[in-house]
């Protein structure tokens, strides 16, 4: 009597069986094993969940290494299609081709599944186990059975997946849906970008992340960044963000801020010290508070790097001994009547600058002379 207990499903033929058709069944098993190593296509003929059983020595694409499910319709919820018997413990190749773009369920008994989403392929096997068979990614590259990262050419998609190392991307990854609640304290690398409008964050090959939509209780607890740490982030719709505490300093790179309450603030001081004779350059990109104290010689001072034209750009100068020798300005600057003010041989005076020219034309100003005395 013949038996069919083996995970192709194929006929085992009981000693002494089947003279003169032995050919026949054994011919027939080995195109079955042909049809495991194939491709195959099942549909799913409902808006349902489906069960695809293989069939005893008979040919199906249930059997087949690469099945390609597809549906008579379009699928409107997530299904779940079982591949049976529960006691068949196989590898197979899953492409999600059904449309209506919801994500296919794969189960075998009552113990894990593998979710395929729209478009998608996975690697996964089944155990076997009978009742409480489960179903698990196989794929050696995948989530280890907490997700799935699946291939389509050069574009992937990512499921359910712990960041806990460094993600490296040749081409793109896809992160479809909502994130939700992300732990990013881990680096991610590559291009990432986010399909079908969907809500993720992404990290570009310049170091720039972008997320796309509102984030959701993000933990943002490390920067997201290439390999060069520059670790921008940059929001295509805009986040409220309270209670935020800078643990580092941030570069405006010349953006406005609007309707902002300023308080225990102080800017970073420039401090020069000694200017040690010839050209001295203010340099605002330093600070827009400065500190020198001139000596030894003769001492021209230059100005840099002030903000754009269309801004009111000012600095205060604190210098010390500034009479002791001859110190000559930019001819930019525009003293009340065009005369430069006398300065202290020996104590500190204060002047101020300012431009609304980008430094074209810098208003000065003494002050207050001999603030030491």
């Amino acid at each position: 009597m013949a038996t069919y207990v083996n995970n192709l499903r194929l006929k085992e033929i009981a000693t002494g069986a089947e003279s003169g058709t032995w050919g026949t069944s054994t011919n027939t098993n080995l195109e079955l094993i042909a049809d495991g190593l194939g491709y195959g296509t099942k549909q799913v003929a409902a808006d349902s969940n489906e069960t695809f059983t293989m069939p005893d020595a008979t040919a199906d694409g249930t059997r087949a290494m690469y099945l390609k499910f597809t549906s008579a319709g379009s699928l409107t919820a997530t299904r779940t299609l079982t591949l049976a018997p529960n006691t068949v413990s196989k590898v197979w190749i899953i492409e999600n081709a059904t449309t209506g773009s919801q994500i296919i369920t794969i189960k075998q008994g009552s113990g894990a599944t593998v979710n395929v989403a729209s478009g998608a392929r996975a690697m996964v096997y089944t155990d076997g186990a009978g009742s409480g068979a489960a179903v698990f990614t196989a794929d050696p590259g995948g989530a280890g059975g907490v997700g799935t990262v699946t291939s389509v050419g050069t574009t992937g998609t990512v499921n359910g997946i712990t960041l806990t190392g460094t993600v490296t991307t040749s081409g793109n990854l896809t992160l479809g849906g909502t994130l939700g609640s992300v732990d990013l304290t881990s680096q991610i690398t590559g291009t990432l970008p986010v399909a079908n409008g969907g809500t993720g964050i992404t990290s570009l090959g310049t170091g720039v992340a972008t997320w796309w939509g509102t984030p959701s209780s993000a933990n943002l607890a490390s920067a997201v960044t290439d390999e060069t740490g520059s670790g921008a982030l940059a929001f295509a719709t805009g986040p409220t963000l309270t209670g935020l505490t800078l643990a580092g300093a941030i570069t405006g790179a010349d953006n406005t801020v609007t309707a902002v309450n300023l308080k225990d603030y102080g800017e970073v001081t420039n401090a020069i010290g000694a200017t040690g004779g010839g050209t001295q350059d203010i340099d605002l990109n330093d600070g827009n508070s400065v500190s020198a104290t001139v000596d030894t010689s003769a001492n021209t001072f230059t100005f840099s790097d002030p903000t754009a034209s269309d801004e009111l750009c000012g600095f205060t100068l604190t210098l010390t001994n500034g009479g002791s020798q001859t110190v000559n300005w930019p001819s930019s600057v525009d003293w009340a009547a065009a005369t430069a003010p006398t300065l202290t041989a020996s104590g500190v005076d204060v002047l101020v600058f300012f431009t609304i020219d980008g430094g074209t034309i810098w208003n000065g100003f003494l002050a207050g002379a001999d603030m030491s005395s």
